[in-house]
């Protein structure tokens, strides 16, 4: 028998300009570790153990970025359970509209881009946020449909 490898769970906050109907994305370029130094992501990271994962997406997000949010929906992955960030991690992703402080590359990025949509894939984002990215084209393409 082999144990079953749990994934460590990760969050991520897609920063959007408004909750319902998001026209702007901002995309965060990492400087570590190496192997995804320059790829752009949605800034988050780890839940920390015994913490509950909106409270490591504030805490992250504060961490990360010096910005307190509000969080709207979560952007379900198709299989229900989170993103897939191999090897051995698994991320969910909520919507987030930033209520206080200017975002800044504070802590493991180095720049920052607010993308306008229909340009939201033209940054080089790391190989797992691109599925989560095109999810988010299309709901912010469909809100802006209605």
């Amino acid at each position: 028998m082999t144990d079953a490898i749990v994934p460590t769970l990760v969050v991520g906050g897609a920063v959007v300009d408004d909750l319902d109907r998001p026209t702007v994305l901002l995309a965060a370029r990492r400087t570590e570790p190496p192997h995804l130094a320059g790829g752009w992501e949605l800034p988050g990271g780890k839940v920390d153990p015994g913490e509950e994962p909106l409270q490591a997406l504030h805490r992250e997000l504060f961490e990360e970025l010096g910005v307190k949010v509000e969080v709207g929906d979560e952007l379900l992955a198709p299989n229900g359970l989170g993103w897939d960030l191999p090897p051995a991690h698994r991320m969910r992703v909520w919507l987030v509209r930033v209520i206080e402080g200017e975002p800044a590359p504070i802590e493991v990025h180095d720049a920052l881009q607010h993308l306008p949509l229909g340009r939201w894939a033209e940054v080089g984002w790391l190989p797992a946020d691109v599925p989560i990215v095109t999810a988010l084209t299309a709901l912010a393409e469909e809100r802006q449909a209605r």
